[in-house]
């Protein structure tokens, strides 16, 4: 399968992932892109630019999940919230106070409206430039990807970069991407008369007048043309399919802090139970890092929520699995994966969803899969859970055998593999951290306050901040998104560094 994957195929159907969790129309960024690249061509731009451009605007919303968690506790639903506050620099003083009140929570999103601009810019940025190394990506595309809210006037974020400061491929991104938004919400005349008005204030006064004189809509089918202006093509090696498959789960697993590690977990088991039951354990490695990049279309708001979930949020849940498979199916290449991936939560009896597929309609790796996520998922804190142990898991996975939803061999195997794992030594630690930043790292990218994780290890808020600094200073990164991202990258969670284990490190 790897030799017939282009990076392209896996980065467009990533960004209708993004489209999703960014609360932009389907197939945005392909839009964005292909419209990007014309204008690029046409500004006569070298080939090195133009590549820049591509790889810029497909990638733009890539950093959507990085702060999910965050805005939903601001908004309730950050996904219907972002799709309102996407076009906020084209929206009057009133109108965007009145779009903030719309979704907000309290008041205190109202209050602290004025800092949450810079706060979102840093996080998206630094998750999207640190994804898109992992995918990889050149140099200049990805630290181009740190600039993508900047504005020409200098009023942007996060570091107000100003006119030719700003690098020229996000110059040509930031144009498409508003004027695909303006469109679908005034037309194309309004459109264009929305992005000349920016024009010296938001945008590139050269790249405005291009757009003034280039159609809109002249790109055809979107996936088609963003393949079409695929710069490099490509082919994934078989290192290089893992690659990004793993990338792509941790950006699924962003979008919540009880999901962090979860996705690279259940590939593991899936991993190991397909080759005890001689199945391709390649193909589930990939489907299984890839199973939950639906959740990415869900607002944080469910998959954060404590209590109950109504008729309405279980609809939302029941639908994560059909998204993956959608996201998926548009590459040839990919499908035979988004069909396993998107059956994780089908079951034998036709208890499952999001089909009620039974067991005739089940492949052998779906049902090794669905076993898989099962067992993992409920190893895991969750906001309505504690995490079972191991043993009472094992259990209620056999239950599930018995009573026909689960798949026996798949349980067995995958139990088997459960039992083989090896706990790491708290000692093999990255970038020289001490037990306890670590410890204090995991417990910042699950979600935790400085005040809460000096209460979950009973320090001082201080002495947190204290432990943080070091840990920022040693990964290299500087917002919580970059961090949790590093503690994935690094297997920490993996490691058993969680919020349980807090007797596990020393002081």
């Amino acid at each position: 399968m790897a030799s017939e994957v282009r990076l392209v195929e896996l980065l467009a159907a990533l960004s209708l992932a993004a489209d999703a969790g960014a609360g932009q129309p389907a197939e945005h960024s392909l839009r964005t892109c292909a419209l990007a690249c014309r204008l690029a061509a046409e500004a006569g731009l070298g080939e090195d630019a133009q590549r820049d451009v591509f790889y810029v605007a497909l990638l733009r919303s890539i950093g959507c999940t990085s702060d999910a968690h965050e805005q939903a506790a601001l908004f309730g639903n950050e996904v219907a919230a972002r799709a309102e506050l996407n076009l906020a620099a084209h929206l009057s003083p009133r109108e965007l106070l009145a779009a903030l009140a719309r979704h907000a929570t309290s008041k205190r999103v109202l209050v602290s409206a004025r800092g949450l601009p810079r706060a979102i810019a840093a996080a998206h940025c630094d998750a999207a430039e640190r994804l898109a190394g992992r995918l990889g990506i050149h140099e200049s595309a990805r630290r181009a990807l740190l600039s993508v809210f900047e504005r020409w006037d200098g009023t942007g974020f996060p570091r107000a970069l100003a006119g030719e400061q700003i690098p020229v491929a996000v110059r040509f991104a930031q144009v498409a991407y508003d004027a695909i938004l303006l469109r679908d919400v005034r037309g194309v005349d309004g459109a264009v008369a929305a992005v000349r008005r920016a024009s010296g204030k938001l945008f590139d006064p050269a790249v405005v007048a291009l757009l003034v004189s280039t159609e809109l809509d002249g790109d055809g089918e979107p996936w088609d043309a963003a393949l079409a202006a695929d710069p490099d093509g490509i082919v994934l090696d078989d290192e290089g399919l893992d690659a990004a498959c793993r990338a792509a789960g941790d950006f699924a697993d962003l979008k919540s802090p009880w999901l962090l590690g979860h996705s690279a977990a259940v590939a593991e088991l899936a991993e190991a139970a397909g080759w005890r039951l001689h199945l391709d354990a390649a193909e589930l490695r990939r489907a299984a890092l890839l199973h939950d990049l639906g959740r990415v279309a869900v607002s944080s708001g469910i998959w954060d929520r404590p209590g109950p979930l109504g008729h309405a949020d279980w609809e939302a849940v029941r639908l994560h699995p059909y998204h993956v498979e959608r996201f998926l199916d548009r590459s040839p290449a990919l499908v035979a994966l988004g069909l396993v991936a998107g059956g994780h939560h089908e079951r034998l009896d036709g208890s499952g969803y999001h089909r009620g597929a039974t067991a005739a309609q089940l492949s052998a790796p779906a049902r090794v899969l669905a076993a898989a996520d099962a067992f993992q998922a409920m190893t895991e804190r969750r906001p309505h859970r504690a995490a079972l142990p191991a043993e009472r898991a094992a259990d209620e996975l056999l239950a599930g055998a018995r009573a026909g939803r689960l798949d026996a061999d798949a349980v067995d195997a995958v139990l088997a593999a459960a039992g083989q794992r090896r706990a790491h030594s708290y000692r093999e630690l990255p970038a020289g951290l001490t037990a306890r930043e670590a410890q204090v790292l995991v417990l910042l990218a699950r979600g935790l306050t400085n005040r809460q994780i000096a209460a979950r290890l009973v320090i001082s808020p201080k002495t947190v901040g204290r432990h943080l600094e070091h840990v920022y200073a040693k990964a290299a990164v500087s917002t919580r998104a970059a961090a949790a991202l590093f503690a994935l990258e690094q297997g920490l969670l993996e490691m058993g560094y969680s919020p349980d284990v807090a007797a596990a490190a020393a002081s």
